[in-house]
């Protein structure tokens, strides 16, 4: 149980990208910072179900696995100490007479505030399981709802069923490493990035529209897959030494939805400057919703500072409006404009 009657600048809640970003720029402008994380680990959703993912989408930064982007973005967020705490689900929020923000968790702690960035994602995430009876005895064996280590899929018959991004990328990832690899995916087009939709087709075999029927295996194995036809009912068995099932992921924002925050397609509304409805409350990243967001990373590393610059001048709208650059920011750079080398970097 964490009881913390410290007062902080700035509270941020999700530890993921977006969070690690927002918690260097804090640092940035000097904020007394804290992170709290739900879980026990830093990088949300890419450290729980995309580690070894290949991203190419951010920018100055041909291409990086999720997990080897997380550990950076770790070092990074660590150059002004924040406080960062696990394990720290917050459900509760409640606002003293002088304004301070009260923020309570389910294993009974308490954080004051000044503000609160939200970079929650979709909330506590679990994956869409298979939706078969039976499947879950197969999940301590070759049933996997995120792929962590690409080896254990060498040369290996590969079933994928989903037709995402996540479902294309890993059908991509896993090209030239598995003996073959077959999606499964109960439309006939696919929501991912064209270009990889069009390299998936290379690599593939397709089953559209098709769904997992039914699961044969023995002790914790799956052995052969039944699809079915979605429009025919007509059924075929496939055999397969691994299968991966990308569905989706569902969000949890848990006793959050009980501030009052407007929302608006089960994200939180916000206007330019990421302020919600809520005095004192900003909220960034895949967990922040308004008009011609763009739904990358790099567009949270954006909203991120956008967030945080709104906190600073809730608390003192007299503040500059952001913070100085890098490359002439004193902890950085001496008054010669030297680059410093510090500890933390």
């Amino acid at each position: 149980m964490a009881l913390d009657h410290e007062i902080y600048d700035v509270t941020i809640i999700g530890g993921g990208p977006i969070g690690l970003f927002t918690a260097f720029y804090s640092g940035m402008r000097k904020l007394k910072t804290k992170v709290l994380e739900s879980s026990g680990q830093l990088g949300g959703k890419i450290t729980m179900f995309y580690p070894e993912k290949t991203l190419r989408d951010i920018g100055g930064i041909r291409k990086i696995t999720g997990g080897d982007l997380v550990k950076e973005l770790i070092r990074q967020a660590e150059t002004f100490s924040p406080t960062i705490l696990f394990h720290q689900h917050v459900s509760g929020l409640k606002r003293r007479p002088d304004g301070i923000l009260m923020l309570s968790t389910e294993n009974g702690g308490l954080h004051l505030t000044k503000t609160v960035i939200l970079t929650v994602g979709a909330g506590i995430f679990k994956p869409i399981k298979l939706d078969i009876p039976g499947a879950e005895r197969y999940e301590s064996g070759n049933l996997h709802y995120a792929v962590d280590d690409l080896n254990r899929f060498r040369n290996k018959r590969v079933l994928i069923s989903g037709g995402g991004n996540a479902a294309v990328d890993w059908a991509n990832e896993l090209a030239g490493i598995a003996e073959s690899i077959t999606i499964v995916h109960r439309r006939e087009a696919f929501s991912g990035h064209e270009y990889d939709v069009s390299e998936m087709v290379k690599n593939a075999r397709l089953f559209t529209p098709y769904c997992i029927s039914a699961l044969h295996g023995t002790g914790n194995r799956i052995e052969r897959v039944a699809v079915k036809q979605v429009g025919t009912g007509e059924e075929i068995w496939l055999e397969a030494d691994e299968v991966v099932v990308n569905h989706g992921i569902q969000g949890d924002y848990g006793g959050i939805l009980n501030w009052g925050l407007k929302m608006k397609d089960e994200r939180i509304e916000v206007n330019g400057a990421m302020e919600t409805n809520i005095p004192g409350i900003f909220a960034a990243g895949d967990a922040a919703i308004y008009p011609h967001k763009l739904k990358l990373i790099a567009g949270g590393f954006a909203e991120g500072p956008v967030a945080l610059n709104s906190a600073v001048r809730y608390m003192c709208p007299d503040a500059e409006p952001m913070a100085m650059y890098s490359t002439h920011h004193e902890d950085f750079v001496d008054k010669n404009g030297r680059e410093k080398e510090t500890q933390a970097r």
